[in-house]
C-alpha cells in the first residue's frame, strides 16, 4: 500500500467524521435520557448519516490500515470529545442520598456551609436511629459533596442517582450567583 497525499487527506476526513459521529452519539445519549425526543431524533439522524458514509468507505477496503486506524482512532477521540462536551455544556444533576447515624446533622451543616441545599429526614435503620440527607446538585459538584460527607463520617452510606429534571429548589450555583448580586 502506497501512501499518497490524497490517501492521507481521506484518512483525516474519516478521522474527523468519526470524532464528530461519536461526539454526537454521547450528546444524544444525554438528551435521550432527559426525554428530549425531537432533539434526540434529529441527532440520531445526523449520527446515522455520518456513520453510514464513513463505514461505507471503510468496509470497501478493510486492508487499508491507514483508513482503518483513522476510523478506530476517531472513535476513541470522539468518545473523549463527547464526554468533554457533555461535562462542559450540558448541565446535569444528581440526587445524593446520605444515610448516617449520629453524624447526620453535622454532615448537613457542613454541606449547607458549602452552599448546598440539604433536606434532613429522620429514620430507623438496622442499628437504630439514622439521619437521611437528600441533596440535588450539579454533577460537577458530586465529588465535593462526597468529600465533605466523608470528612465528617467516613462510614456514611451514600447513593448517587441521575436526576432527569429539576423544578425549583436550592442549587449551589444559583445560590452563589444570587450572593454575588446576580438576578434571581
Amino acid at each position: 500500500m502506497m501512501l499518497t497525499l490524497d490517501g492521507l487527506l481521506f484518512a483525516g476526513l474519516i478521522f474527523v467524521l468519526r470524532v464528530f459521529n461519536y461526539a454526537i452519539s454521547t450528546v444524544r445519549t444525554v438528551v435521550t435520557a432527559r426525554q428530549q425526543r425531537v432533539i434526540s431524533a434529529a441527532l440520531a439522524f445526523v449520527e446515522a448519516l455520518v456513520f453510514a458514509v464513513v463505514i461505507a468507505n471503510i468496509v470497501n477496503d478493510l486492508e487499508n490500515l491507514v483508513n482503518l486506524t483513522a476510523y478506530c482512532l476517531g472513535a476513541s477521540v470522539g468518545s473523549y470529545v463527547g464526554m468533554v462536551l457533555e461535562a462542559r455544556f450540558i448541565v446535569s444533576y444528581a440526587s445524593v442520598t446520605i444515610i448516617a447515624g449520629e453524624t447526620g446533622h453535622a454532615i448537613a451543616v457542613k454541606l449547607r456551609d458549602a452552599g448546598f441545599g440539604v433536606t434532613e429526614h429522620h429514620g430507623e435503620g438496622r442499628d437504630g436511629a439514622v439521619t437521611i440527607l437528600r441533596s440535588t446538585v450539579n454533577n460537577r459538584d458530586v465529588s465535593q459533596v462526597l468529600k465533605l460527607t466523608r470528612a465528617v463520617d467516613a462510614d456514611a452510606f451514600i447513593t448517587v442517582e441521575s436526576a432527569r429534571s429539576i423544578d425549583r429548589g436550592w442549587l449551589r450555583s444559583e445560590a452563589l450567583f444570587r450572593k454575588q448580586g446576580g438576578a434571581g
